[in-house]
């Protein structure tokens, strides 16, 4: 597969591994292909779209070039060097440094709502083809809470309540956490959500795997 820009391979294979790790069974086999991102190699039983979402703000910004300029305070163990020499970061230092091939990444992110907003105006229209379960995963650079999750599943299911093509799933991915939420009807909001912790040595296998991966498509 050849490379795609703004290193979307190296995320859309992180976000893999993570399903994969902690929800195992069909996720394991998933491929990185386009349209929507992830998807069963050979049927259309599964298919995730993966994206990203941060503040849309101009301190926001400035902490993104802060980042990349290398003013903000770095890391001073051996993850600067894999930092600095693969221009990957995420999942390193709890989230606190970019690297060079990530900053075109985030730099482009939309903030949740409007985010979540496009996406599903995307998966109604077909944009995305037809799947048995849909799912949407988003990256966040902030610290997101079981009330952060509860805000934007909710949302999901207001904006698509009346669309033919929709996400079964919605998949919200910080540093430390992944939360899986169920958007079928009919569930009480207390069992939709599911949190799973993600370690800091599970952060860095998950980076070094991701990147072995996009060093691979390359």
């Amino acid at each position: 597969m050849a490379a795609r820009p703004f290193g979307t391979c190296f995320f859309e294979q992180y976000a893999q591994i993570t399903l994969s790790t902690f929800l195992g069974g069909e996720y394991g086999i998933l491929v990185n292909r386009d349209r929507p991102d992830l998807q069963t190699p050979e049927t259309k039983d599964i298919g995730i779209e993966v994206t990203r979402a941060m503040e849309e703000s101009k301190t926001a910004q400035q902490a993104l070039l802060k980042d990349i300029a290398g003013i903000t305070p770095a890391p001073q163990d051996e993850e600067l060097d894999q930092i600095l020499r693969t221009g990957y970061a995420y999942g390193l230092q709890k989230g606190k440094y970019i690297g060079t091939k990530e900053l075109s990444y985030w730099s482009m992110a939309l903030p949740m709502r409007r985010i979540l907003e496009s996406k599903v105006s995307k998966v109604g229209n077909g944009f995305y083809g037809r799947f048995d379960r849909m799912g949407l995963f988003v990256f966040s650079r902030e610290d997101l809470s079981e009330a952060d999750a509860l805000k934007s599943m909710n949302y999901v299911r207001f904006l698509q309540q009346y669309q033919d093509n929709r996400y079964d799933i919605l998949y919200l991915a910080d540093i430390n956490d992944l939360f899986v939420c169920n958007l079928a009807e009919g569930l009480k909001d207390s069992s939709r959500i599911e949190r799973y912790h993600i370690t800091q040595d599970q952060r860095k296998d998950f980076f070094l795997e991701a990147l072995r991966r996009q060093n691979e498509s390359e």
